[in-house]
């Protein structure tokens, strides 16, 4: 499969490891080499603890230094309108964006669902990259099955708006399609 990188916006799904934030920084570097002014990288973790301090650092060693780094836990649609309209945009990630919001106590559906359709218009690409966590075995409290359904809920807004959606997992990539209702499957 190949992956070319248009001016609409792509999001890649997997699991944990799955290879998303890697996938998301090849797609980047092949843009910028064949097009690209610029690649700003928007980072919603928070060093709470030492992992993800760890985890972190291995993101940050995995991009090269001359891209931006945004550090925002609540990344919004109004901060899209501060990144340069022909850089591309990766957003890493909507799972750690809606926790955010979630622990925040700031409302998600209405902050991703805005926050999606401006990636969707705006002039340049964007990339996001989220957790499919709906596959997994059912959140034993009340906030982990919020948590998992505002992300489901989450991670489908990005894909309605999205010229392309990649389901990552163990490294490879499959395309997932809209369905069309009516028709046979």
């Amino acid at each position: 499969m190949t992956v070319t990188i248009g001016s609409g916006l792509t999001v890649l799904l997997g699991g944990a490891r799955s290879g998303k934030s890697d996938l998301a920084v090849k797609l980047a570097k092949t843009w910028e080499q064949e097009s690209g002014p610029s690649v700003m990288f928007v980072a919603t973790a928070e060093a709470l603890d030492q992992d993800m301090a760890d985890r972190i650092n291995r993101h940050q060693d995995d991009r090269p230094d001359r891209w931006q780094t945004i550090e925002q836990p609540c990344f919004g649609a109004s901060d899209v309108d501060a990144i340069a309209d022909d850089d591309l945009l990766v957003l890493d990630c909507l799972t750690l964006l809606v926790s955010n919001l979630l622990l925040a106590e700031q409302p998600i559906g209405p902050h991703i669902s805005v926050l999606a359709e401006r990636l969707a218009v705006r002039p340049g690409p964007s990339i996001v990259v989220s957790n499919e966590v709906g596959m997994g075995v059912h959140p034993e409290i009340e906030l982990g099955r919020i948590y998992r359904d505002e992300l489901g809920y989450g991670n489908r807004m990005m894909a309605e708006r999205a010229e392309t959606t990649l389901l990552v997992v163990a490294g490879r990539a499959l395309a997932l399609e809209p369905v069309a209702w009516g028709a046979e499957l």
